[in-house]
């Protein structure tokens, strides 16, 4: 049986009594509309309920106008900030946009999640999620009315 580097965790233990485990799953995510929406204590869930020492959560939405990001989780005037700021940069019913489907926030909601990320990877470290003191993980609704979203957690490690 091969062995593990002496310099990787485990120091020297067969791969085989390592092997990693993996958790997928859904989280249904209910917006009341533009903003953003913490979701830290549901992914927080997730992992706990992998029973993984150390390993990687990573977080992906399913959809195009809506995004997932680290933020503060301490003062609301930051999520209210960063809303106002993108309320300058990408303005609803801009005449730039041509695509307006389904509505005036339809573009924009596209730009900004453009902007900002469809995806998180955050470590696993002693079974939980390795965030900071002052930071949460939230998804950003971009379009005005609420909406119904997924946000698929993959949960890897030992």
């Amino acid at each position: 049986m091969s062995q593990a580097p002496a310099n990787c965790s485990g120091g020297g233990f067969p791969y085989a009594l390592r092997m990693l485990r993996q958790v997928t799953t859904t989280l249904a995510i209910a917006s009341r509309g533009r903003g953003l929406v913490d979701i830290t204590a549901q992914v927080s869930a997730v992992v706990r309920g992998a029973e993984l020492a150390t390993g990687l959560a990573t977080l992906f939405v399913r959809h195009t106008s809506a995004s997932l990001v680290i933020q503060e989780n301490a003062d609301p005037e930051v999520r209210a900030d960063l809303e106002r700021f993108f309320a300058r940069l990408v303005r609803d019913g801009d005449a730039l946009f041509r695509h307006r489907d389904e509505g005036p926030d339809d573009m924009p909601a596209h730009v900004r999640a453009a902007l900002t990320a469809v995806t998180l990877s955050i470590p696993v470290v002693a079974g939980r999620l390795a965030l900071g003191t002052w930071q949460g993980i939230y998804l950003w609704e971009h379009r005005t009315r609420p909406h119904r979203r997924e946000v698929m957690v993959h949960v890897l490690g030992q």
